[in-house]
């Protein structure tokens, strides 16, 4: 008999901020697994460009334009992938924007810097994982729910206050929705990169001084990249992980560690 849990054929996998990045990486790794992926992405060029990249899997693949920051979007946006798909089984909710790079101290913070942080990467994982919770109890058999965090919800990020009480709501969200919805069978998980090459981080790496400073602290000795997290997307959707929930995986080459 052969062991073929990590097989995700037949299964929906919803990627928001899936066209560029971290999104990108698992959704990559979720359509070679046999998943059917729809990546919801606000640029119209980056989704052309990610529909590309996977289409040569051979699962179905689809990109819708969705501003997570504006609740109705998100409620359009879930109605379109259920048109199009008929179920989402996994749904990653890994749109986010960063501080801003060398963002100002925390004093001079205006609120619309907090605000315009807070919007994406935490009213829109709310609303992103409202919808995909109600469709996952309604329609029966389960689901998973994984938002991605970051180290910023469990060490000091300085100048990024915004930023990292976001990462830490979305991981007490998590627990919760854990606790929550087991009894439906929906697991929920998060993941939290560490220093990834990504759109966001292009900025931050090509500062010589965070290079020199940040690198000889990553024990892999070398920054992380989106195909870092196929692998923990695909078990996260496959049968593999159905009796794993409320966990946070770390995925960060050793950093947070050293």
């Amino acid at each position: 008999m052969v062991y073929t849990p990590f097989d995700l054929t037949g299964k929906v996998a919803l990627v928001t901020g899936g066209n560029s990045g971290i999104g990108l990486g698992m959704a990559e790794a979720m359509a070679m697994a046999g998943a059917d992926i729809c990546i919801w992405g606000s640029n119209p060029d980056k989704n052309a460009a990610a529909l590309a990249a996977l289409a040569p899997h051979g699962t179905r693949v689809a990109a819708l334009q969705v501003d997570v920051g504006e609740e109705q979007a998100v409620e359009d946006g879930f109605a379109a992938t259920l048109r199009q798909f008929g179920r989402v089984d996994g749904c990653f909710a890994n749109a986010g924007v960063g501080g801003g790079g060398r963002t100002k101290s925390f004093p001079e913070m205006t609120t619309s810097d907090w605000r315009r942080v807070l919007r994406v990467n935490l009213d829109g994982v709310f609303w992103t994982l409202r919808a995909a919770s109600r469709h996952m109890v309604e329609r029966g058999g389960g689901g998973v729910l994984v938002p991605t965090a970051s180290l910023a919800a469990i060490s000091g990020a300085a100048r990024n206050e915004h930023y990292a009480a976001t990462k830490g709501a979305v991981i007490s969200m998590t627990k919760s929705l854990c606790v929550e919805f087991a009894r439906y069978g929906v697991r929920a998980n998060a993941i939290l990169p560490g220093w990834i090459e990504t759109p966001m981080t292009e900025r931050t790496f090509a500062w010589d001084k965070f290079a020199a400073n940040v690198m000889p602290r990553i024990p892999m000795r070398r920054w992380g990249r989106k195909e870092d997290f196929g692998g923990i997307a695909v078990y996260l959707l496959s049968d593999a992980s159905s009796y794993h929930s409320g966990d946070t995986f770390i995925i960060d080459g050793g950093y947070y560690t050293f």
